[in-house]
């Protein structure tokens, strides 16, 4: 599946929660993370950032589709991470 995941956490714990989504998917904007993931990886995910989150002062946002093609990005001024598909 395609997945976006957005984080606001406290910034004592944003470090580990940049690391964490860095392992799993693209940077492409502060707090911002996309790409193709397993439903069993994003339980991962999920199961290890809420180990170090305070869930009642950080939030962490996941959009999923079932493939990238069904949704539509449009990008106005600078992209942070420019991705390729470029092996």
């Amino acid at each position: 599946m395609y997945c976006i995941l957005v984080y606001d956490i406290n910034e004592k714990r944003v470090g580990k929660m940049l690391k964490l989504c860095r392992r799993y998917l693209n940077w492409i904007q502060n707090s911002v993370f996309e790409g193709e993931i397993t439903e069993l990886k994003l339980k991962e995910l999920i199961h290890e950032a809420k180990q170090f989150m305070d869930v009642r002062t950080d939030s962490l946002i996941i959009f999923t589709s079932r493939q990238q093609k069904w949704l539509d990005k449009q990008i106005v001024g600078k992209e942070k991470n420019e991705l390729d598909n470029f092996l």
